[in-house]
């Protein structure tokens, strides 16, 4: 029996990415899957339903019928509104960030749903479905970065870059894994006073090759993260627990100690954020000022540029749908490890142990229950 695999349209605000191509659902059909895609689904990436239908996809009104399907591909995390969705027969794949939403993870536990986060998926101790969504944000942090230090955003009125034998913004990357390499190599080329600092040495050293040593990479403690922001025109904070909320790193008697006119981007913001001050901000109002320091907090920073992420993300997450496809989600599940450590919940248990750990919930092992 064919396995039925759903495409809703996106409808947090500002979400213009879509779960699908038109050659995902190619790739999905050879693998013998049959695909629902809901109506103006990939609008905002510029794939019109046509291009959909001609890849052999089922166009579909509303909502509910691609929710009823044996597994719904997302790419941002359900809204109160689609609850109603859930659904112990469908399991789900998207980006979660359980440990930001303590009301979605009770309504996937209420409902005994199979729900499996991008984010925790590992392939030999990296994470293959975030890192693209990484490298986007890395990149794009640096310009809502600059963007910030405008005279109109609350900023500074300051360029990154120097100009007519000015010195050059400084800019502090906190964490040098995919998003913060990203974010370094972009200010570092467009000529901003790079400081990267990271607790692993390997990291750093890996961000002084990519970048050709153009930038300082220091090993990261309290007092250095400290001394780098209070210096810092720009800092980028990026730090990343899998499955777990952010950590804390700048509180709000540090960010006061920053120059006024300075700015903050958290890209931590999807797990909670990394700064005492942050909440979440959206691409239509996408800045506020606090403690004199501006803030960009826009949980789905990737949505920028939805034609670009789309692709990127697709490309990753392909393999592991058409494995779903082949075999089955519990099955997939079964045989795959890296899919499996994805598993958020499942029979009305957590089974990532970052998001029992953050929202206090019991942790069930996956491989006990499949």
């Amino acid at each position: 029996m064919k396995i039925r695999i759903g495409i809703p349209r996106e409808i947090k605000k500002g979400e213009n990415r879509v779960a699908a191509t038109p050659r995902f659902v190619t790739a999905l059909r050879e693998a013998g899957a049959k695909i629902f895609v809901e109506r103006g689904a990939g609008l905002g990436s510029g794939l019109p339903d046509s291009e959909f239908a001609r890849a052999g996809a089922s166009m579909v009104k509303g909502p509910a019928q691609v929710w009823n399907a044996d597994l719904v591909v997302k790419v941002k995390e359900p809204l109160p509104r689609e609850y109603r969705f859930f659904s112990d027969r469908t399991a789900l794949f998207t980006f979660l960030h359980l440990a930001a939403f303590p009301g979605l993870t009770d309504a996937l536990l209420a409902r005994k749903v199979t729900s499996i986060a991008y984010e925790t998926v590992t392939n030999r101790g990296r994470l293959p479905l975030l890192a693209p969504m990484s490298e986007v944000a890395g990149i794009l942090s640096v310009q809502a970065g600059a963007r910030g230090l405008e005279k109109e955003a609350g900023g500074r009125g300051i360029l990154l870059p120097a100009v007519g034998g000015g010195m050059p913004a400084s800019v502090c990357v906190i964490g040098a894994g995919t998003a913060g390499r990203s974010a370094a190599r972009t200010a570092a080329g467009i000529g901003a006073n790079v400081t990267v600092l990271d607790i692993s040495r390997e990291n750093l050293a890996r961000v002084r090759e990519e970048t050709g040593g153009r930038v300082r990479a220091v090993l990261s403690t309290p007092g250095s993260i400290e001394r780098a922001v209070v210096s810092s025109d720009l800092v980028i904070s990026t730090v990343l627990l899998v499955g777990d909320r952010a950590p804390v790193l700048i509180p709000r008697k540090l960010l006061r100690r920053m120059p006024r006119g300075s700015v903050v981007v958290d890209i931590s913001i999807d797990q909670g954020g990394t700064l005492e001050t942050s909440r979440p901000t959206t691409h239509a109002d996408p800045y506020f000022v606090e403690e004199g320091v501006v803030h960009y907090c826009v949980m789905n920073m990737p949505a920028a540029v939805p034609r670009t992420s789309t692709v990127a993300l697709t490309k990753a997450t392909l393999p592991y749908v058409r494995g779903i496809a082949r075999r089955g989600v519990l099955e997939a599940l079964r045989k795959d490890s890296g899919l499996r450590s994805g598993l958020n919940t499942f029979r009305g248990r957590v089974t990532c142990e970052g998001v029992a750990r953050a929202l206090g919930r019991e942790y069930t092992a996956p491989e006990t229950l499949l």
